[in-house]
């Protein structure tokens, strides 16, 4: 997947993220529940829904519910997968959970696409993944 990456897009991709993992776990978004999950303030969110909708990563309807566009629903896949994948192998080699999380997002957003990818082919190949 090619598309901007700069401190910016790391906070793209984070509400992205965010939204897809409430997603999963409740039947509906909303900017609250995304400021509650992040610990932001509301404002902060709202700018941020309003950048994500001008980009085309989302859509929100009239009673404020948040969906993932295509192009924003394969973004945060992506990213989740990367942080899933990274924090397994972390805690595989001996990181403790909370620690392998908090590492996994940093290196989820400057890690080069052919590095995960050899990562993640080397874990499929070993049975770690």
């Amino acid at each position: 997947m090619n598309y901007p990456k700069h401190k910016s897009e790391e906070s793209v991709q984070d509400y992205l993220e965010t939204i897809l993992l409430l997603n999963r776990k409740q039947a509906s978004v909303r900017s609250i529940d995304i400021a509650r999950e992040l610990g932001y303030s509301k404002p902060s969110v709202s700018v941020a829904m309003k950048n994500l909708r001008l980009k085309e990563y989302i859509e929100v309807s009239e009673e404020g519910f948040i969906t993932l566009t295509p192009t924003g629903l394969e973004i945060a896949k992506y990213v989740l997968e990367r942080h899933t994948v990274l924090s397994q192998w972390l805690i595989r080699m001996g990181v403790t959970p909370e620690i392998a999380m908090e590492d996994a997002c940093k290196m989820e957003h400057d890690m080069s696409h052919e590095s995960f990818e050899a990562i993640k082919n080397y874990l499929q190949n070993h049975g770690d993944v």
